[in-house]
């Protein structure tokens, strides 16, 4: 993995772990299916329009480009961030950060089961540290007042992004990436909007905070992070760049701690930490091994 590699990852790691802080200003104040099909129909928009004067179209996609198009669409757009800002309404942004965070282990797991990939012991042990962490903070936070369905429906957005992560490879091969972006954003876009008016109804006062919040929600972890993302998948693989959100629960937690105040205790320091390390183990297993050097002989 190359400086650049690791650059954008860590750029990606902090623009997404921000989400969690303005989607919890966002989902407080405004309805959060109704706002979320809206930020990305606006994300949408912009992304198609700046993929054409890159000279972009949807035109040069193949099937597997528009597959992978739609499942983003459904599974990371309106399944996970619609899970995820519903979830949000009554859990704090940390600890949403915190179980997003989850979603690589999910990635080595299902490759492992379903996809017959191979899994070192290190791969195993970082397995069973990740689920060692979560026990470790959800029995905190259970014991502290977690809301459980907040808490239950951060992990169906959670495996519903591992799904989205393990269908980018079909989608960030052959060119047309910010395109890709723009369309899987009005793909989400679609279906909230289908879906929010049997529950909810667009009852708002917008406010500076929430204008403010829902602006840098559409242009940084909406459209750059999901940019930086893609370009990451196609240059490290979906295994390896989904390993770079084992940053996000501490950059998660750090950001809602100083922008809305949110009390860390020593458990979810505790079990961060050991997620962490965990996540770092799968990517470790993941890493494909050095050939050895073969010396040529000096020329005659």
């Amino acid at each position: 993995m190359d400086i650049r590699a690791i650059l954008m990852g860590v750029s990606f790691a902090v623009m997404w772990a921000s989400a969690f802080t303005t989607t919890r200003m966002i989902v407080t104040e405004a309805p959060p299916l109704l706002a979320l099909s809206l930020r990305f129909a606006i994300s949408g928009v912009i992304g198609i329009a700046v993929a054409w004067l890159m000279g972009e179209t949807w035109r040069n996609l193949s099937r597997a480009q528009w597959r992978a198009v739609i499942m983003l669409g459904l599974c990371q757009n309106a399944i996970y961030l619609g899970l995820n800002w519903i979830a949000m309404q009554w859990i704090e942004a940390g600890l949403a950060s915190i179980i997003a965070a989850t979603m690589p282990l999910m990635v080595a797991a299902m490759g492992w089961v379903f996809m017959k990939e191979r899994l070192p012991p290190i791969g195993f042990a970082g397995l069973l540290l990740g689920l060692t962490g979560v026990v470790i903070i959800m029995g905190a936070r259970l014991q502290g007042g977690s809301d459980p369905l907040g808490i239950v429906l951060g992990f169906m957005a959670a495996f519903a992004l591992a799904v989205a992560t393990l269908s980018v490879r079909g989608a960030s091969s052959g060119g047309n990436v910010m395109m890709i972006v723009g369309l899987q954003m009005l793909v989400g876009a679609l279906t909230l909007a289908i879906i929010a008016p049997f529950f909810e109804n667009w009852n708002v006062t917008p406010d500076g905070r929430l204008i403010w919040a829902f602006l840098y929600t559409i242009l940084v972890p909406g459209l750059a992070a999901t940019w930086i993302w893609f370009l990451l998948v196609k240059r490290i693989g979906a295994v390896r760049a989904a390993t770079f959100h084992f940053l996000s629960p501490f950059f998660g937690v750090m950001i809602g701690a100083l922008v809305l105040g949110e009390k860390l205790g020593a458990s979810d320091v505790f079990g961060v930490g050991i997620i962490m390390v965990g996540i770092l183990a799968v990517q470790l297993s993941k890493a494909p091994a050095k050939l050895p050097q073969v010396k040529r002989p000096p020329p005659a």
